[in-house]
């Protein structure tokens, strides 16, 4: 069901950094294949996930040259009544998304949430539904030749039903380990993604690496960050008004609180190492209530991510305790590079892709361990300017030319208007 299109609702939650990716040259060589839009399958919900994620990210970018339509994500896994009070809080943050439809979020960019059942039941409801729904949605927007971008793997078979010009699929996890996903209908998804796919972009080198025997072109690009953001904020002495007062030092998580990514255990033993060390916990929380009693921990809940990079600058030390598992070790988690750009001192644990910030993280395993790095990097907080140098280059907008410039090494030229 397609909503009027709504220039009244959201907008978009950064300011975009000036310029954009080069349009290509007038004429093109003849096996040029022209798109004129996006349509992107994303792995999040526009309305309620954090804004930061790679596919929202790389889809701002891309709108600068071509409208771009986001598809809210079409779900891989299905809520379960055993989850309790969590079960009816997706339930219902999906049900107001949905009513939402079809919104213009800023110029060239439109977010669109489809009708969509998850689940292999489910399935035949939104087989039947979603690809005209999303070709209605496109052509609003003036997308008839589209380039499309999977990140959401159940819509591997939609590809082919919206007359895509070529197709582009984001392996940024491994999404059959995610909790609560039937893995095989996702590792076949995934199979055929990869063989459909012009190539396949990977944010993670070790999973790259992996799979680059089972892949069609492989190409690495790496997160992200909104470098003027977050180094703008880490050198701002203003603070958050529920901050300001909370005594110091402070030790800060921003991001989801998930026992699929985050490892509860070690943390409340942290932080009942650390007692005179106040902890201050931005993010939505899926944990059952009174997982962790302690204090000097304050969970303030999920914030707009326009504001996180000051939550993240009010704080001494900013921590990763992240759980041991497959899903961890081929991670590549889009606020590592915003902890070093706020200039504030990181402390992990292990995941393969720290091999590259050698000096800049503290990586440590264990609630002794990991208290005793955050004890030494509020001692010896170091240089923000260094780590900041580390990921100045690394801006969303040069992540968009790296893909628009593989793009037409495969022929695939952005074009207003199509051919």
């Amino acid at each position: 069901m397609t909503a009027a299109l709504d220039a009244d609702h959201g907008t978009m939650t950064t300011g975009a950094p000036s310029g954009g990716p080069a349009r290509p040259a007038p004429t093109d060589p003849p096996d040029t294949r022209a798109f004129d839009g996006v349509i992107c399958f994303g792995g999040e919900d526009w309305w309620y996930h954090n804004r930061g994620h790679f596919d929202m990210q790389m889809m701002r970018e891309l709108s600068r040259v071509v409208p771009v339509l986001y598809i809210n994500s079409i779900g891989m896994r299905v809520p379960r009544l055993g989850e309790g009070a969590m079960f009816f809080k997706r339930v219902a943050r999906k049900l107001r998304s949905l009513r939402r439809g079809l919104v213009r979020v800023r110029d060239d960019f439109a977010v669109f949430s489809p009708l969509a059942a998850p689940g292999r039941a489910g399935g035949v409801v939104t087989g039947a539904l979603l690809p005209a729904q999303v070709r209605r949605a496109a052509r609003r927007l003036g997308i008839r030749r589209p380039l499309v971008w999977v990140a959401c793997p159940p819509g591997a078979p939609y590809t082919d039903r919206l007359n895509a010009v070529g197709v582009v699929y984001q392996r940024t996890d491994r999404y059959e380990a995610f909790a609560g996903v039937d893995p095989v209908r996702i590792r076949g998804y995934d199979r055929s993604l990869k063989d459909r796919a012009e190539f396949t972009v990977y944010c993670s080198r070790s999973l790259m690496n992996e799979e680059r025997n089972e892949s069609t072109p492989a190409l690495f690009i790496d997160h992200g960050v909104d470098f003027d953001m977050f180094s703008a904020a880490g050198r701002d002495k203003d603070e958050p008004d529920d901050v300001r007062a909370l005594p110091r030092p402070r030790v800060g998580f921003i991001g989801g609180i998930d026992a699929h990514t985050f490892d509860p255990p070690l943390f409340v033993e942290v932080a009942r190492l650390l007692s005179d060390v106040t902890f201050v916990m931005i993010g939505a929380c899926s944990l059952p209530e009174g997982w962790c009693p302690l204090p000097n921990v304050h969970l303030l809940g999920q914030r707009p991510y326009e504001r996180v990079a000051s939550y993240m600058a009010s704080c001494d030390v900013l921590i990763m305790p992240w759980n041991d598992s497959p899903w961890i070790r081929a991670c590549n988690p889009v606020k590592l590079k915003e902890y070093l750009a706020v200039g504030r001192p990181v402390v992990s644990t292990g995941f393969d892709e720290l091999a590259h910030y050698a000096g800049f993280v503290r990586e440590a395993r264990g609630p002794q361990a990991f208290a005793q790095a955050i004890r030494a990097a509020l001692s010896q907080p170091g240089d923000p300017e260094a780590r900041r140098r580390r990921v100045e280059r690394e801006t969303w907008l040069a992540k968009g030319e790296q893909v628009l410039s593989r793009l037409a090494e495969s022929g695939l030229v952005p074009r207003r208007g199509g051919l």
